[in-house]
């Protein structure tokens, strides 16, 4: 649906453009050259749909009204003008004129809204639902009940209801239990199932329907189990559901010199590029930290990168020295006392991460990937926490999709949330989800929260 959504707004926005020139040079208000026409209206499209998405208009629900895609597109269009005027300023002949600017700027905002609130009405409608049949009824069958019918995404389930298996305990409502008697492929086909999703965790015993599930992949329904079912929906790896084979065969983990090559220049090109805007930004917080608490301004501290190689990693001292007078390490909390007034403004807008950007230049940081702890937590998660030295296999990085996903982490709890996150990424790493995270950032750095 986001795909359809950006592909026919795209569609709108050039057409935005073209109507608005007919109208206007019509009425012999001036002249302009076909290429330029061709080459505006494509830049102004294209510039349209990149602040649409750096805002997160096609990472979130598509259940919102008329009212909530007002609000949204505003700044929207607001950054697609500022970027467009940079653009004007390098390349004038862009330039439509004041005029025909205005009216296509009100047209498009005018042609997104209609084609959103048509495209969502469309997306609630049970055409385009996927109707779920679930095999099992314990906890993880609940919970993905709980997944599929949320507000959030594009994609939107009807849940048929659970087949109950033998000697399973029973969490989901008794009005999802299917009554039993008939096999899994008629069921399928009499309730009209796009996808069975199997939350059995006890495979191995008798009850497991293993030959019907067979049966059901032959005739041409789609089989999925619940790993699957979370790592798509909600971006996560779910420990409690995960099995050796799934890493192992599941695909992924791309590590070739090809991946390796666009993620090295888009780190480098991303850090560049922040390191010249944050410079001023830098500049005043250290002077702010000298102001408060004196030297030092920055904090060094040892945490493990890649294949668990130490390294020292870079930030804007937020704490108070004796953060730590024993030595010990200890977590950090969310509202840590040891916090100091300047710390407390840097961690929330998150500029202490800033001088990390050094640490991608040195090749020991990425600029998106799972983020760096202590030796001293990792030795103890690795302990604790099945699959933890999976994140070790790519290079750390300063943000990643657990930040902009799950909020601060401090205990053994939280690291267990927040690894599901960081096994996705290990698994899906790509540049397209690099952007993703990216964008995501920026989203938690101006509003405070990121997509869903």
């Amino acid at each position: 649906m986001a795909f359809i959504l950006l592909f026919l707004e795209l569609l709108m926005l050039l057409a935005s453009a073209s109507v608005a020139s007919a109208l206007w040079f019509s009425d012999g208000r001036g002249h302009f050259r076909a290429d330029n026409l061709y080459l505006s209206s494509l830049t102004f499209a294209l510039v349209i749909i990149f602040s649409m998405s750096a805002l997160g208009m096609y990472q979130h629900s598509s259940r919102e009204g008329l009212r909530t895609t007002l609000i949204r597109i505003m700044p929207s269009f607001g950054l697609g003008f500022a970027l467009l005027s940079a653009l004007i300023a390098v390349r004038p002949d862009l330039y439509f004129g004041r005029g025909i600017s205005i009216l296509i700027f009100a047209i498009g905002a005018t042609g997104v809204v209609i084609t959103r609130l048509v495209v969502f009405k469309s997306a609630a409608s049970a055409l385009l639902e996927a109707r779920l049949l679930f095999v099992g009824g314990g906890p993880l069958a609940h919970e993905c009940i709980e997944l599929a019918t949320n507000k959030f995404g594009f994609h939107q389930f009807h849940v048929i209801g659970c087949v109950p298996v033998h000697g399973e305990e029973h969490c989901v409502p008794d009005s999802l239990l299917l009554p039993a008697g008939e096999s899994l492929l008629a069921m399928a086909r009499k309730y009209e199932a796009s996808e069975i999703v199997v939350t059995v965790a006890n495979r191995r015993s008798s009850a497991f329907p293993v030959r019907q599930l067979l049966a059901c992949a032959l005739g041409g329904v789609r089989v999925i189990d619940a790993a699957t079912f979370f790592e798509r929906e909600a971006c996560q790896i779910r420990l409690d559901s995960l099995q050796p084979s799934y890493l192992i065969f599941g695909g992924g983990f791309d590590q070739s010199f090809v991946r390796a090559a666009t993620k090295r220049a888009f780190d480098l090109a991303a850090s560049g590029l922040i390191t010249a805007l944050s410079l001023p930004v830098m500049l005043a917080t250290a002077a702010a930290i000298m102001l408060e608490d004196g030297a030092p301004v920055f904090y060094r501290q040892e945490r493990v990168g890649l294949d668990g190689r130490i390294f020292s990693v870079l930030k804007f001292r937020s704490m108070r020295k004796d953060a730590e007078p024993d030595g010990n390490p200890i977590w950090a909390a969310h509202d840590d006392p040891r916090i100091t007034k300047v710390g407390r403004i840097i961690r929330k807008l998150r500029i202490d991460e800033l001088p990390q950007m050094f640490n991608v230049f040195r090749g020991e940081m990425s600029f998106v990937g799972p983020r760096p702890e202590r030796d001293f937590f990792v030795r103890q998660l690795e302990r604790d926490i099945a699959y933890y030295g999976v994140r070790h296999s790519i290079k750390p990085g300063i943000t990643g999709l657990a930040q902009v996903r799950y909020q601060y982490g401090a205990s053994v709890e939280d690291a267990i949330a927040k690894l599901q996150y960081d096994l996705y990424y290990v698994k899906n790493n790509s540049l397209f989800l690099d952007l993703l995270i990216l964008i995501d950032t920026v989203q938690v750095v101006l509003f405070g929260k990121g997509s869903r």
